[in-house]
């Protein structure tokens, strides 16, 4: 017997499966096996985001979860998959040197920030006129290595099948099944395709679409994450990745001339030295961004058989190994999930029977 069956082996749907097999559930996942968001994301875990520098959702509670869930996972598959780098977080104004300044003298922000500098402090080859905040616990994971890995390890345990997932071979009555599985239940994983989910496309869903580029340079920068409204990964001497476009109107994956211009044209106001790049690759996928900026998950208004993991926008690094915890002593020991990520928060306004 299958206790459930997964949607999707993107980074949310591969973590799931993962804590509910720890927890000895038996599960399969459904994967159409192309390019998701998720191979493409950066992979960034920043505590301190936005323009007002304040910390994410529940980090405090979040990062130590996805830090150990990282570290697990690199002792079982004998291999590192996040790595921990300092970010130098350039301030665009006076005002963002004013706005850091206070959350510099915040004792609930001291885990994450490690040093203020002002427009007297220079960088070699950065153009920093208004200063800039060096943060802690701020890191990337390698987010295709990890789910090559999981893949391979669903793959092994007969836990894995490639194929689309095509909704009118779904039975509810008398008994939930798919196909020739009969799950328990099934949890929804697609990322922006749930807004084409026939049980969960009442959502508000804000999908962005995000272009990023991977370049050559030979310029000496920093050892650290860059964030100039964009944000820059050096991932070796000579190799970097940049990113990310805002589409909110043109969802699909295709790359476009004007994201390529757009992070180059930010990526020269950063360095002058990075005037010359040559460009390895250019990628695009849709981010399953929400309404509030929270994320979706809980069973179905009306088939509780069904659930959704879902809306984890540019946070999934950081949130998606806390809340897959949550979820799982949700969906087994009927632990309640906390209301701010809880589908529940739009069943009166949005669902209709």
């Amino acid at each position: 017997m299958i206790d459930f069956l997964i949607i999707g082996q993107g980074l949310a749907g591969s973590l799931l499966a993962w804590e509910l097999i720890q927890r000895g559930c038996k599960i399969i996942i459904i994967d159409n096996g192309l390019e998701n968001a998720s191979q493409i994301a950066a992979g960034l875990i920043n505590p301190i985001t936005g323009m007002r520098f304040v910390k994410s959702s529940d980090v405090d509670t979040l990062l130590p979860v996805a830090k150990q869930c990282y570290s697990n996972l690199a002792d079982f598959f004998q291999q590192s998959f996040y790595i921990e780098k300092p970010m130098l977080r350039i301030f665009d104004s006076t005002n963002d040197l004013k706005i850091a300044t206070k959350r510099f003298n915040n004792p609930d922000y001291l885990a994450y920030l490690n040093t203020l500098q002002t427009q007297q402090n220079t960088i070699e080859n950065l153009a920093v006129p208004f200063g800039f905040l060096e943060q802690k616990q701020t890191g990337y994971l390698l987010t295709r290595h990890l789910l090559s890995n999981l893949k391979a390890f669903f793959i092994e345990k007969n836990s894995y099948r490639q194929t689309a997932f095509d909704f009118q071979d779904l039975q509810l009555e008398p008994s939930l099944s798919w196909q020739d599985i009969h799950p328990k239940q099934i949890i929804f994983c697609e990322g922006y395709q749930a807004t084409q989910n026939p049980w969960f496309s009442w959502l508000p869903f804000q999908p962005v679409k995000g272009e990023i580029l991977t370049l050559q340079h030979l310029t000496k920068l920093p050892d650290k994450i860059l964030n100039y409204g964009n944000w820059l990964i050096p991932l070796d001497e000579q190799h970097i990745r940049i990113g990310a476009t805002f589409d909110r109107e043109n969802l699909n994956t295709e790359i476009t001339e004007h994201g390529k211009q757009s992070l180059l044209s930010k990526l020269k106001q950063l360095s002058t030295g990075l005037n010359q790049v040559n460009l390895l690759s250019q990628q695009a996928n849709i981010r399953p961004c929400t309404l509030d900026k929270q994320p979706f998950i809980g069973r179905h208004p009306q088939y509780p058989q069904l659930a959704i993991f879902n809306g984890f926008g540019a946070k999934g690094s950081l949130q998606i190994p806390g809340y897959s915890q949550q979820f799982a002593d949700t969906i087994l020991n009927n632990i309640p999930l906390p209301s701010s990520c809880n589908t529940q928060r739009y069943h009166e306004t949005h669902f209709s029977a």
